[in-house]
């Protein structure tokens, strides 16, 4: 029994999971926890550990932040987390963290059709390198590589990296946010927050925003308010900004394709691909991926997927546990959990 978990600014969610007669990764107990209200992870896991009845062997974590030398932060979230403190704090049970996308791409492999919702069908090439694209409450990226056996996941930091704009209009953009930020990653513009600096652009650039949609862009979270009332078309400022973030997440979709030379498919996990994937699937996106120039027939052969398991990064810290755990001979220890 392994307890797995994933690690957001928004929401902490842990699970515990074993293998089925299949081979499967099988979840239960998953529990959701908002991560602001919690002072660290263990605080969490005790949390967990009250709520559920069960005797656990390891445990895994996919973090949304670097994971060095078995340290880790959160970009977005004041904690400070290290596979040592885990352990001890779980009574000894072996406890690993790694980056949230090396966990989604532990989990590619293992999904089904019924977890994916396909934009481009493509030509897999079997082996071919795999690109993970993750725009949430952050931007995570991350890739996979065939090694004669089976695929490797590798992590990666690319949504800090400059945001390169792909006409006029985006390089505005990027002069607006660098007086703003300075520095302006992918993640300035391709994450929840980065749809509400794009929308922050076009007011500032004189697009109209009725007292009503400002209203409801300040009752909650602005982002999603922004999604929701463009895919309802309820206001074009918001539809305009859904368009343009849609577009820049084809071109970074399309940049980590020819990066990687992802034969073996291009994925676009996170928690945002599937709350617009109508968007998604209106052909502004496909034409972002595919305008790469003298390569762009390159680009339009590669497969491309929404992965819409929201449980994929739980599936992948666990698929990660198990593995490590077939490398070992000797039994770890087990930790019960429960409160009686």
């Amino acid at each position: 029994m392994i307890l797995a978990g994933d690690i957001g600014g928004t929401k902490t969610s842990l699970s515990l999971a074993s293998v089925a007669e299949d081979g499967s990764v099988r979840l239960a107990e998953v529990h959701s926890y908002p991560s602001q209200q919690y002072a660290s992870l263990e605080a969490i896991v005790e949390r967990f550990g009250q709520e559920v009845s069960a005797t656990v062997d390891r445990a895994c974590f996919g973090v949304a932040g670097p994971v060095l030398a078995g340290e880790a932060t959160i970009t977005n979230l004041p904690w400070r987390m290290s596979e040592r403190s885990l352990t001890e704090a779980l009574g000894g049970l072996p406890s690993r963290l790694i980056n949230d996308l090396t966990a989604l791409a532990h989990a590619v492999p293992a999904l089904r059709g019924e977890d994916l919702v396909t934009l481009q069908r493509g030509e897999r090439q079997v082996g071919g390198a795999i690109a993970i694209l993750a725009p949430g409450t952050g931007l995570g990226q991350g890739y996979l590589c065939w090694d004669g056996r089976r695929y490797r996941p590798g992590a990666s930091e690319g949504g800090h990296a400059d945001f390169a704009p792909a006409d006029d209009l985006q390089i505005q953009l990027l002069q607006f946010l660098r007086a703003e930020y300075g520095h302006v990653s992918w993640e300035r513009v391709l994450a929840g927050p980065g749809l509400h600096n794009i929308h922050r652009f076009l007011c500032a650039a004189g697009a109209a925003t009725p007292d009503w949609v400002a209203a409801r862009l300040a009752a909650g979270d602005p982002s999603a308010a922004i999604s929701a009332l463009a895919l309802t078309g309820e206001d074009p400022c918001c539809a305009r900004a859904l368009d343009i973030f849609v577009s820049i997440m084809g071109a970074q979709a399309g940049n980590l394709a020819l990066t990687y030379m992802a034969t073996g498919g291009v994925y676009l996990g996170g928690g945002i691909p599937p709350k617009i994937l109508p968007k998604l699937q209106d052909g502004a996106f496909l034409r972002a991926f595919r305008a790469k120039g003298r390569l762009s027939p390159v680009a339009a052969a590669i497969p491309v997927a929404v992965i819409a398991n929201a449980q994929a990064g739980l599936l992948g810290a666990a698929a990660c546990a198990l593995e490590h755990a077939s490398s070992h001979v000797a039994p770890p220890p087990a930790r019960f959990f429960g409160s009686h």
